[in-house]
């Protein structure tokens, strides 16, 4: 008995033996003999240089500065070349007194590992300037190499932040959605940077080298460039936006300056912050002032902040009034109150307009006018009209992540709220108010649409390359709301130009502009909001959205301007100037032909 256990143990022990030694001799094989190959011939990717951004009068907005990379030979920190692993960090810390020897290590750490026979980026970027002197002392070093590196640098800091956007390091999640990163390291991560990320970052090259078993290069087999340097051409135009940054200092809000083929020439968000902070990297105390303001600097409030359009939608509900259920002869008599149900809806005008038709109610913002309509012409209606023109969309605007705003109807109240709707729902609707929210382009598209009879998509790309972006225009209206157009169009330009136009005494423009102000309430504040201010630094919190928005010359449209100020009161007080001062800029640069 005890000779066949140990007979069976032996057999047991032999069979692993064999089949070990079968694996290594043949399974093996095909593994050892790629990594032989791999250790004769290495195949490298050569990363693109991101393109540039230019204005559309070629002024650089988004360039590339000349550095370089630091990379570490790997396996350094084995117990045999530990102490080469310090010597070169004391070498590249002598030199480079300001880097921090903890995270050049960390780095190290992150990348090196038995599989790894690469050099480890460990310092990603050290300025032409900061290397140049240095460049040959580190180069001769067999376990250093010193690779060109451009950083992304903004020349105008803060000009133009939210619509240009930045770029910082992949992170992971990047990394998963496109591998290359892995090897450029940066990609786009807000505003035209990501949207046009794919462009910009352009394609690796490739290089096939030969290598001895240190892992040194013999050889260069085949080379194949990058495709890089792919330039971007916006239609913006910096030193407009330059100098609507300098009307809007110590605003908050939006600002949009729009050809009425869709052509950006300058927008804003307010207030703003330096793009280059998010390349090198901020202090935490610096992000944590930044992202606590209750101005909301993060947020690109053209695309992302949402408001009450306020009056600014008269022009358009009153062109789906009169071509629908009601006429451009209908009237009402605005007593500067209207009682429905338990409630009385009051009009701003505390002793009334009086006697009031379409022309008059949008000159004069009369919400009078625009209660009593919306009762006849229903939420349904109101709500298709608006969604037909473009509201309730995205403007399709060459920026990454668009909200659509709300048009508040009773099918959407039922999805988001399972309740029922109201009739002072569709009142507070007709003025811009209670749920309707809208965002400032999506308005400045609108006011496009009014001024042309054409629904342009909004855009920032002039040019890609060579190619010439094609600006693109949707149909919207139909052959009774072209006929009664010029109603409409004839209210706005006497909002601006009327005596009693809510605008004509805030105006200076040397155009002549048509337009609309907006006075939206800010009808709840956040909690946490509440928490963080007291109760006295509350009131301008409190205060109203201003809206202007306008398009000029009256008789020939070429351009939109709109303006939103957060918590600015009235539109045409707090707008009026700006808009004007932005007419005559357009004027004097010649922009605007009379």
């Amino acid at each position: 008995m005890k000779i066949k256990f140990i007979i069976i143990v032996f057999s047991i022990v032999w069979i692993g033996i064999i089949v070990r030694i079968f694996f290594l001799a043949v399974e093996s094989n095909v593994y050892y003999k790629k990594l032989s190959h791999q250790n004769t011939i290495k195949n490298e990717e050569i990363a693109p240089v991101r393109g540039e951004i230019v204005d559309r009068n070629n002024q650089p907005i988004a360039i590339n500065k000349l550095g370089f990379k630091i990379k570490l030979a790997p396996h350094l920190r084995s117990k045999k070349k530990i102490d080469t692993f310090n010597d070169e960090l004391d070498n590249i810390i002598t030199l480079f007194p300001k880097l921090d020897r903890a995270k050049i290590v960390k780095n190290y750490i992150k990348k090196d590992s038995f599989y790894n026979h690469n050099f480890i980026d460990v310092v990603h970027f050290i300025p032409y300037e900061d290397m140049l002197a240095v460049y040959t002392t580190l180069n001769l070093r067999e376990n250093i190499k010193i690779i060109p590196a451009p950083k992304r640098y903004y020349p105008y800091e803060n000009i133009g932040a939210h619509i240009i956007g930045y770029v910082s390091r992949a992170n992971k999640k990047d990394i998963d959605k496109d591998p290359m990163l892995e090897l450029i390291g940066y990609t786009g991560k807000t505003g035209i940077e990501k949207y046009y990320n794919g462009y910009l970052q352009g394609t690796p090259g490739k290089r096939k080298i030969k290598v001895n078993a240190n892992n040194q290069e013999i050889e260069e087999l085949e080379y194949e460039s990058a495709d890089e340097d792919r330039k971007l051409t916006l239609s913006l135009d910096i030193e407009l936006q330059k100098y609507i940054s300098g009307l809007f200092k110590k605003k908050v809000g939006a600002v949009v300056v729009m050809s009425v083929d869709g052509a950006i020439l300058a927008a804003g968000s307010f207030p703003n912050y330096d793009l280059n902070i998010f390349v090198s990297g901020m202090s935490y105390d610096m992000y944590n002032d930044l992202s606590s303001s209750l101005d909301h600097p993060f947020t690109n409030k053209l695309i992302n902040g949402l408001y009450p359009p306020g009056s600014t939608i008269k022009p358009t509900l009153g062109l789906l009034y009169i071509t629908t259920d009601l006429n451009e002869k209908w009237k009402v008599d605005c007593k500067s109150h209207m009682p429905l149900g338990k409630r009385i809806y009051r009009c701003w005008k505390k002793k009334g307009h009086g006697i009031t038709d379409v022309k008059k109610a949008i000159r004069e913002s009369c919400d009078d006018f625009f209660y009593k309509g919306s009762l006849i012409l229903g939420n349904q209606k109101m709500s298709e009209g608006f969604m037909r023109y473009g509201l309730g969309q995205k403007t399709g605007v060459d920026l990454p992540n668009e909200f659509i705003g709300i048009v508040p109807s009773r099918e959407w109240k039922r999805k988001k709220y399972n309740r029922n709707w109201n009739i002072g729902e569709t009142v507070n609707t007709s003025i811009g108010q209670g749920d309707f929210l809208t965002t400032p382009l999506q308005m400045a598209q609108q006011t496009a649409l009014i001024a042309t009879a054409k629904l342009p998509t909004p855009h920032l790309a002039k040019m890609i390359g060579d190619e010439e972006y094609e600006s693109e225009f949707r149909d919207v209206y139909t052959k009774k709301e072209l006929k009664k157009l010029p109603l409409i169009q004839k209210a706005m330009y006497e909002v601006c130009n009327y005596p009693s136009g809510t605008a004509t005494h805030y105006l200076h423009s040397k155009v002549k502009i048509a337009g609309k102000t907006g006075t939206a309430q800010v009808v709840a504040i956040k909690q946490d909001v509440k928490k963080r201010k007291l109760e006295h630094e509350m009131a301008y919190y409190r205060r109203s959205h201003a809206w202007f928005t306008s398009y000029g010359p009256y008789k020939n449209p070429q351009y939109v301007v709109l303006v939103m100020i957060e918590h600015g009161g009235h539109g045409g007080h707090a707008a009026g100037g700006i808009i004007s001062d932005i007419y005559n800029k357009l004027l004097e640069l010649d922009y605007i032909k009379m």
